[in-house]
């Protein structure tokens, strides 16, 4: 079947959101004279993220927005490094929050996603919000036809629900639908529902040492350096 959209994976594939909390991170600290390592900071804040959805999909607790638990898990983190959250104001709480939706794009991604918007949909399959998508969208230039957040699907990655939801949204089969990541449990569960697959590395998305998804774990149906080289790869 022919491709008729493509959806992506954002934070890591798409948004460089490591350099984006670090940047924002450090801002925050400098403000309030605070002793901060940015870049592990945003590296702990990350680590919660996995865990706080995994009690939603397990069903220990009911659906909650990203944006929720990416707040839960800053209070959290902010005490782990010696800041008690109730020293910090609901406002800048909610201002340092709100970095999830101002992470800067990879050098490539908008370059190849206009590429592929030329020929096909492309859109976000993300565990962000829309809210979240669209204000991220906003500040990097992503040029999306279309966003699906987690709380259309109140399902979060990889919950096969989440895919499959998508390919309704969009009325495609799910042979129609190419999943692009740069993490292949993602992929993995994409291709469970039946969507095509696309790697593309990201090996710097946790800083030099990172030691996960530097290759393919299994045969996608397209690995491409880049978004360029997706599109290129996709051009008829």
């Amino acid at each position: 079947m022919v491709t008729q959209a493509v959806l992506f994976d954002t934070f890591g594939t798409v948004v460089d959101w490591r350099s984006g909390v670090s940047r924002d991170v450090q801002t925050f600290a400098s403000r309030r004279g605070l002793t901060l390592d940015p870049d592990q900071f945003a590296l702990d804040w990350r680590a919660r993220y996995q865990p706080a959805m995994e009690q939603v999909r397990s069903g220990s607790r009911a659906f909650e927005p990203l944006d929720r638990l990416h707040l839960e898990n800053l209070r959290a983190v902010l005490e782990a490094h010696q800041v008690p959250a109730g020293s910090v104001s609901e406002a800048d709480l909610a201002w340092l929050n709100g970095c999830w939706h101002r992470l800067e794009a990879w050098p490539d991604s908008v370059v190849g996603l206009t590429a592929l918007r030329e020929r096909t949909i492309v859109g976000a399959l993300s565990n962000a919000g829309v809210s979240m998508l669209v204000r991220m969208a906003k500040f990097a230039g992503l040029p999306w036809d279309v966003v699906v957040g987690s709380d259309l699907s109140r399902a979060y990655k990889p919950d096969p629900r989440a895919y499959r939801f998508a390919a309704v949204l969009l009325d495609l089969e799910p042979s129609e639908v190419l999943m692009c990541a740069a993490h292949n449990s993602d992929l993995v569960a994409a291709r469970e529902v039946g969507f095509r697959t696309a790697f593309v590395p990201r090996s710097l998305e946790y800083g030099p040492g990172q030691d996960r998804d530097l290759a393919p774990e299994a045969d996608w149906d397209f690995v491409a350096r880049d978004l360029v080289d997706l599109a290129s790869q996709l051009a008829p």
